[in-house]
């Protein structure tokens, strides 16, 4: 005869592991989704990117087939020259909704390390930790044939910059939003005065290497080895909350 409690607790068990698979299905349901590579280093192989919303916050997700952020890039010890590793979400939205000039480039969240320099100066974080930023990017031949860079701030210009511009002669914002690891998965909770403009917005999933320039002038930093990129050709096809 069978134990009541043992059933109980076994049917207990099972709903609670059907509900666990289902939340984790939920969680790389949607976005794009790209099957994994073997040519691409693990932590950086990405293999689903999307964006949702949730009241007036974005949430930018991006899944891995090995341990995301794992990989660093080393440290050389000085300035130019030196490496940034990132996790990108290239979008549409206008650089205006995060207090860049409009029209001023193609707006994108990153998440990134670099161990020999800091941009983070309103939030200390130790040097090579994983820290969030918005970017404003342009193709710029100087980086390469087709390669895209941060775009500078030429000497004397006084364009429109976030309140939490870093200082640094580029279009980058250092907001200070923390990013979530967890296995595979990477997630950055990030709040919008005006939430529709990300409602709106397309978007796309890119992990690289972004270097210095050596002499450290314009261009200043350069995308110069693109990892992945979800869609396989930059075309932002992933639409917020689908």
């Amino acid at each position: 005869m069978s134990n009541p409690a043992v059933s109980v607790s076994l049917a207990v068990a099972c709903a609670l592991m059907a509900g666990l698979a289902h939340a984790h299905d939920g969680a790389h349901t949607g976005g794009i989704q790209t099957q994994p590579s073997s040519a691409v280093k693990a932590p950086y192989d990405i293999v689903h990117s999307k964006i949702t919303t949730e009241g007036n916050v974005a949430v930018f997700h991006m899944h891995v087939a090995g341990k995301a952020g794992a990989l660093k890039p080393a440290k050389t010890g000085q300035l130019a020259g030196s490496a940034v590793f990132s996790y990108v979400w290239p979008t549409t939205i206008d650089p205006s909704a995060v207090g860049f000039e409009a029209k001023s480039g193609i707006l994108a969240f990153a998440v990134t390390s670099h161990p020999d320099f800091d941009d983070t100066p309103l939030f200390p974080a130790p040097l090579g930790a994983w820290h969030s930023h918005w970017v404003v990017l342009s193709p710029d031949e100087a980086c390469g044939k087709g390669a895209l860079k941060v775009v500078d701030i030429p000497p004397g210009n006084k364009p429109k910059l976030p309140k939490t511009w870093p200082g640094l002669p580029i279009l980058i914002d250092s907001p200070g939003w923390v990013p979530q690891f967890k296995g595979g998965t990477l997630e950055v909770r990030v709040p919008f005065d005006d939430i529709g403009v990300v409602n709106a917005a397309n978007f796309d999933g890119v992990t690289a290497a972004l270097k210095l320039n050596a002499s450290v002038h314009s261009p200043l930093l350069c995308v110069v080895d693109v990892f992945k990129v979800a869609s396989g050709d930059l075309s932002l096809p992933g639409k917020v909350n689908q």
